[in-house]
């Protein structure tokens, strides 16, 4: 590993430690040529299925897309990147079991909406306003109502 100080690539491992999942492994390591100390993190990488665009084109999938589109919906809102990468963790896992070798990017943006009022309710209004592309006001507040409904409809349960 490459010491993002010097350049130098001799390093020693100070401590490692794995995530609550066990899917990454946080490594505290120091550069044997100036000393100082860095993180890394290390993900097993798995062949994620291509995404087909509306228009038909095809395109690898790209996590910090992903990532990007709901920090943008997130932003002032109380959700931290470690739950950000943990909600787009679990969007990866559900389009690996799925078993395919191409998913329509529509197939995961209904995943992300389905799954995203648990994460942030107004990042949800937020990411659904992008995504659905709504028309009018109207279009809109019939997404709020279907949202309260269900936040309701959990809390009768």
């Amino acid at each position: 590993m490459k010491c993002p100080y010097c350049g130098h690539l001799d390093n020693r491992v100070i401590d490692s430690r794995l995530n609550k999942d066990n899917t990454i492994t946080r490594r505290r390591r120091a550069c044997l040529n100036c000393d100082r100390r860095f993180t890394t993190y290390e993900r097993l990488e798995v062949l994620m299925p291509m995404l087909v665009k509306k228009d038909g084109r095809r395109e690898e999938w790209q996590r910090e897309k992903l990532i990007a589109g709901l920090e943008k919906a997130c932003q002032k809102r109380p959700v931290s990147r470690d739950r950000i990468d943990q909600f787009v963790d679990d969007i990866e896992r559900r389009l690996q079991d799925l078993g395919v070798n191409e998913v329509f990017s529509q197939q995961v943006g209904e995943s992300v909406m389905e799954k995203l009022p648990s994460l942030d309710e107004v990042a949800y209004v937020r990411f659904a306003s992008v995504y659905r592309q709504f028309k009018d006001v109207t279009e809109f507040m019939e997404e709020l109502k279907s949202l309260l409904a269900a936040r309701d409809g959990e809390k009768n349960v």
